[in-house]
């Protein structure tokens, strides 16, 4: 990284992305940051980014954001489960929430917000508006995106979220940019921001717990928010995790300090 690198942090107001941002700038390298919201970024990250206004469900709003970008780190996401977080428009009303879990299509077209739109098509509008000498294309997946008919995934891709996430990898995949693609297992730690049982209980690891990286979507477990960015934003300084997938967990006891060269370069 030099020092007129810029970074493109997408979903910068989310969990794992207000944590990418501050590793990012911990290490001095200047970042700017995607948003439907600048009133909310500006507050979130006090004028120490550059803001750019846009959505990646639409995709004329993407090529503002992309002068001088050298690096894209993608932390998109919504709701697995249908929530208020998919917009529906209008809210529907108790009896139609039934046709929602039931019609899929009935459910896309009410929602504007669902995997499906975010993690496939979001995804590959960003892939498209990206610059053709970009240097690395970093996206969190998920655990289980090869394991779809297996239980849990099974069940946590019930409304496609993990359908969604194998187009989103794919379309960068397959796109000609230098990528890698993290997938975290269940993320705790804070910033709390999913709708789910670790988020009501505040599930955390304390800092007590070792990462732990695969391939080929082999692992299952938790993960820690704190690390899944981690990953995401050491990643852009190891060269010999270009065009890679790694999966990560949070298990067994903690170094004193995570050497995430070794443990990229260990594959």
């Amino acid at each position: 990284m030099s020092a007129e690198d810029l970074v493109l942090v997408v979903g910068a107001t989310g969990g794992v992305g207000q944590l990418v941002v501050g590793k990012l700038l911990e290490k001095n390298v200047k970042v700017r940051v995607l948003t439907r919201n600048a009133a909310k970024a500006e507050k979130m990250f006090d004028n120490k980014v550059e803001i750019a206004v846009g959505d990646i469900r639409e995709a004329d709003t993407l090529p503002a954001a992309m002068p001088n970008i050298t690096h894209i780190i993608c932390c998109t996401g919504t709701t697995a489960f249908p929530s208020a977080r998919w917009d529906f428009d209008p809210q529907p009303n108790f009896l139609e929430w039934g046709q929602i879990f039931l019609d899929s299509e009935y459910r896309e077209a009410k929602a504007k917000n669902t995997p499906a739109k975010v993690d496939a098509e979001g995804v590959s509008n960003l892939v498209a508006a990206a610059p053709q000498n970009l240097q690395r294309f970093v996206f969190v997946s998920s655990c289980g995106v090869h394991r779809k008919d297996k239980f849990p995934f099974s069940v946590l891709n019930a409304f496609g979220v993990l359908d969604a996430k194998q187009k989103g990898e794919a379309a960068i995949a397959n796109s000609g940019l230098p990528y890698t693609i993290i997938r975290p297992g269940r993320l705790i730690d804070g910033p709390f921001t999913s709708y789910d049982l670790n988020t009501l209980l505040k599930a955390t690891t304390n800092g007590k717990l070792g990462v732990v990286l695969g391939q080929g979507d082999t692992l299952s477990g938790d993960a820690s928010r704190i690390d899944v960015a981690a990953a995401c934003v050491e990643s852009i300084f190891v060269p010999s995790t270009t065009n890679k997938a790694f999966d990560i967990i949070n298990q067994g006891t903690r170094p004193a300090v995570i050497n995430w060269e070794a443990l990229f370069s260990q594959f």
